[in-house]
């Protein structure tokens, strides 16, 4: 088209004047609904050289920019540009959307490949320049504020599917409009009435929810860009409907919430700039250093100060990166991960930029690049403007296609996640297309900084990607045969680091102390093993934390159902194959008795009415007592085992009941056990021998307990009654006799020193450290790096040896990665259980100093600031993970549960539930450190390796 001659009698400052003037007018009305048309940056930057030609010649020679210079009256000016050409931001071919004369190409960046312009400024433009195509788009509302506008440059484009015809077309269409706008657009494609049809959400080829309320948004139930729609004809040749379309959104599998990001304090946004959507401020809100084009067309009045002055035009945008992700069942984990990752600056800017050259679509080891494009076509969506949350389903099917574990939804492991995303997305973008065959060397004494660095080349010789330049370092691993003293070095990469949250080497475990002489209340005793130890090391740490005395001895038993189920008499048993949930006993018994047996007391208590009798119901419970005695003295009847039985329980007594049992017990020890022991209580006596008869007629004042002897045919035998002798089996080693514990018996005992057994390690809430014993992230990376033995099952192959040994292994950070990705091991598994750690873990948020960590000693201070983490609260089997997130642009921390967001202050940033932390390196001052202040136009593509 020939330019209109309305501008010929204009020159270029008062062209730039004029539309200037326009421009402000029309930006401080901007309202939802107004158009706004894209002109190709090229274009847009001949007229801005061509109308500011004046003012830059002007300050060159020093004189005022204010003048009357027309653009024929110099000949060396930059030239009038040509008509308007927008062919470059739309597809050749004609486009096959079916209600859209031209198709947008696919990966337009605002800044760098196109301008919007308000209505008026377009038509000013256009009427004096000509040309075209003209592209129009629409101001559309994103957010709770009437001011929360962008421009929808990119409208959804739906796949329609009319059914049962197989017919099939793609319209455009705002995700603002109704879902009864797009019933109507459905049936004018395929020449249907409104009656006649209606429509799905047909997801995944897969009907998902019934499209039935027609005054929601698109936006609103979730549809997507490139989603499929099922048009499903509903009447049959008599008009009956025949097709289900009225089955309920519940019978059909509607999962997703209809639901927005709530943000506390909403932004006193304008108009917006992302992927879909774009601002109208005609320079892309991510190009800060660049000089916008109201700038630009600063007024001349105030002088040359205005043209690389503040944008005085913009109002302030809404923050970006604060949209939420929808949950679609127990994908909390996923969206706590993806957050924190599409945060992560480098990610943020990469995948926002053309990152599809780096594409490896060769790499067997790689998702042939789709994994890459769904991750960055989500990322794009999360950092679009608006607080709708956006659904992760189409990155979820592509992630459940190449990791079938997290298909489903079954709640997984957010660090498990993020472990297989960093190395799929490594292998997508994989640099090195053919990965050459390197041999390790041998480092035959030479310096650790040139192995290192020979180790590191030859890693990047073969893995070269944005995982790599940000996420991965490299330590220093060294193995030491026991046995000649051979020495292993080998510098490997690695993408995060899995600190212990306690010693690498040792375990607490928690035993239940009973005395068998009633001189002590049952203590319970928490103490400190080697993981790899024996029995005998937990009797040991028992005999010190309990004061054993000389004489005395502790016998370890494990607890089943509230019974004794073995006795863990072998020294040389492995603590290994005690679990974390068993329960267990320590006995004090006497460490010499001639003609020993066992006497295990059960307790039971009634479930049934009345008083004991045979109606009455027992039910085991508690922990159990034992006594060792000589076989002679139980064989004179059921007195002793009564006596004995109260004088294990006599810590229990009231203070009266106490007393009165004082004054009878001096005999009873000596006549169980005999002369070599005795109790050493002050209120009893200590005679060496007693009389028999001096002995019978104190135990037959004392007070009776209803016990039943299971004799060897297994038959109870009542002892409460009347005296009898008891015959013991000379192959039992044991005794087991049930104390059925009466009403009045439970008043006269304090028995709750016996009724609750805690597990050998309980998982519970962590108590609250003292000052001195805190567990700060340094103390875990301390355990971490410390030097132990491999473990049996991971045997080292010496060389020199040529057999397996146990070597010491010891690691060592020797690079650090721009961002350090640090997992915090939470959960613990056992033979048939999973756990969760619940310690708090004192991390630092800002200055993280790792100088001291790393063994390469030459380079400059390793200094780091958390700017991300997942957390995970509640158990591994009904567990919920969120993201505290940072915003580096607002300084600003932010919670993100699925599709909830809400500010956070810092100091409750750091809890218990912290379990993968995001550090980024710190830079200079001068550094840029802003996630959506990336120069696009002027972005360089070749993207910096480290």
């Amino acid at each position: 088209m020939e330019a209109s001659g309305s501008a010929v009698d204009l020159s270029p400052e008062e062209e730039r004047v004029l539309i200037r003037d326009i421009t402000i007018a029309a930006e401080s009305l901007a309202k939802e609904g107004d158009t706004f048309f894209l002109i190709t940056h090229r274009w847009w930057q001949r007229w801005l050289d061509y109308v500011n030609q004046d003012m830059t010649s002007s300050s060159v020679n020093g004189s005022s920019s204010y003048g009357s210079h027309h653009h024929d009256s110099a000949s060396s000016s930059t030239k009038r540009p040509s008509a308007i050409d927008n062919s470059d931001l739309i597809y050749d071919a004609t486009s096959e959307v079916s209600n859209v004369e031209f198709e947008l190409h696919d990966t337009l960046v605002e800044g760098r490949d196109y301008i919007l312009l308000p209505q008026q400024v377009w038509e000013k433009l256009h009427g004096w320049y000509g040309g075209g195509p003209t592209l129009p788009r629409k101001a559309i509302n994103t957010g709770l504020s009437q001011t929360d506008l962008a421009i929808e440059v990119y409208p959804l484009r739906l796949q329609l599917f009319l059914m049962p015809k197989e017919e099939r077309a793609v319209i455009r269409i705002s995700k603002k409009e109704t879902v009864g706008e797009l019933h109507k657009k459905a049936c004018e494609v395929f020449g249907l009435l409104l009656d006649q049809v209606c429509i799905w959400d047909y997801y995944g080829q897969q009907k998902h929810a019934l499209m039935d309320n027609m005054d929601k948004t698109l936006d609103d139930v979730n549809i997507q860009m490139d989603q499929d729609i099922l048009v499903e004809v509903l009447t049959d040749g008599n008009g009956t409907a025949d097709s289900g379309c009225a089955t309920s959104l519940q019978e059909n599998g509607c999962t997703e919430k209809d639901s927005i990001s709530v943000i506390v304090e909403p932004s006193q946004s304008s108009l917006s700039v992302a992927e879909g959507l774009s601002t109208n401020n005609y320079a892309s809100r991510s190009c800060s250093s660049e000089i916008s084009q109201s700038q630009y067309l600063a007024s001349p009045t105030s002088d040359l100060d205005n043209l690389h002055g503040t944008n005085n035009i913009n109002t302030r945008a809404a923050p970006l990166g604060l949209t939420g992700l929808l949950n679609l069942g127990n994908t909390c984990f996923m969206n706590s991960a993806i957050q924190c990752l599409v945060h992560t600056p480098e990610f943020a800017r990469y995948f926002r930029e053309d990152y599809r050259q780096e594409i490896n679509w060769q790499n067997p080891l790689g998702m042939v690049g789709e994994l890459a494009l769904a991750f960055g076509e989500l990322l794009r969506k999360l950092w679009a403007p608006g607080r709708t949350p956006v659904s992760p389903r189409p990155f979820k099917t592509k992630l459940a296609r190449f990791a079938p574990q997290f298909s489903g939804n079954n709640q997984h492991d957010s660090q498990e996640l993020l472990a297989f995303l960093l190395d799929g997305l490594h292998e997508d973008l994989n640099r090195v297309k053919h990965k050459p065959y390197i041999k390790s060397k041998e480092t035959d004494g030479r310096p650790d900084e040139e192995v290192a660095d020979e180790y590191w080349a030859n890693h990047i010789a073969r893995n070269d990607s944005i995982i790599v330049d940000v996420c991965q370092g490299q330590y220093k691993s060294t193995l030491v045969c026991p046995v000649c003293g051979k020495v292993s070095v080998t510098f490997d990469p690695f993408m995060y680091l899995s600190l212990p949250l306690q010693s690498a080497s040792s375990r607490t475990m928690t035993v239940v102390v009973f005395t068998s002489d009633g001189s002590a209340l049952p203590t319970t005793c928490t103490v400190s093993v080697p993981k790899q130890g024996r029995c005998r090391d937990l009797i040991q740490a028992l005999s010190n934390a309990c004061s054993l005395k000389n004489g005395e001895k502790l016998l370890l038993a494990e607890i089943h159902g509230h019974m004794i189920h073995q006795f863990l008499e072998d020294p040389l048993i492995l603590l290994s194959t005690i679990k974390d949930d068993d329960h267990l006993v320590a006995y004090k018994i006497p460490k010499v008795v001639k003609n020993s047996i066992y006497l295990q007391f059960v307790h039971r208590r009634e479930v049934g009415p009345g008083s004991i009798s045979s109606s009455v119901a027992w039910e085991s419970y508690g922990i159990p007592l034992l006594a060792l005695i000589s076989r002679d003295i139980i064989a004179t009847g059921a007195a002793i085992i009564q006596d004995i039985l109260q004088r294990i329980l006599a810590p229990m007594l009231g203070n009266e009941d106490i007393q009165s049992f004082c004054k009878s017990d001096s005999s009873i020890n000596a006549a169980a056990h005999g002369p070599q022991y005795r109790t050493h209580e002050a209120c009893l006596d200590s005679d060496d021998q007693l009389k028999d008869q001096e002995y019978h007629s104190k135990a037959e004042s004392t007070y009776k307990m209803h016990l039943q002897l299971v004799d060897e045919h297994d038959t109870p035998v009542d002892l409460s009654s009347e005296e009898k002798p008891i015959a013991v089996p000379g192959s039992s080693a044991s005794l087991l006799l049930f104390i059925n514990w009466s009403k009045k018996d439970l008043k006269k005992y304090d028995t709750h020193h016996f009724e609750n057994h805690p597990e050998v390690f309980k998982y519970a809430p962590a108590p609250k450290r003292t000052r001195n014993e805190p567990l700060s992230l340094y103390t875990c990376l301390d355990a971490f790096l410390r030097e132990e033995p491999l473990v049996p099952e991971d045997m080292w192959y010496c060389p020199r040896c040529k057999e397996q040994r146990q070597a010491s292994k010891k690691l060592d950070l020797w690079r650090l990665p721009e961002v350090l990705v640090i997992h915090l091991k939470r959960f613990s598994f056992s033979r048939s259980t999973k756990h969760k750690l619940e310690t708090f873990v004192n991390f630092p948020i800002h200055d993280l100093d790792l100088t001291n960590y790393v063994a390469h000693k030459k380079g400059s201070r390793q200094i780091y600031e958390l700017y991300a983490l997942s957390n995970h609260y509640g158990s591994m089997a009904s567990g919920h993970y969120t993201a505290h997130i940072k915003l580096l642009d607002e300084n600003r921390w932010y919670n993100f549960d699925d599709s909830h967001i809400s500010p956070i202050n810092e100091e409750d940033v750091k809890s218990a539930a912290a379990y993968v932390l995001f550090y980024r390196r710190t830079k200079g001052e001068d550094a840029s450190t802003n996630i959506g202040a990336e120069p696009y136009a002027n972005k360089n593509h070749n993207f910096s390796r480290r």
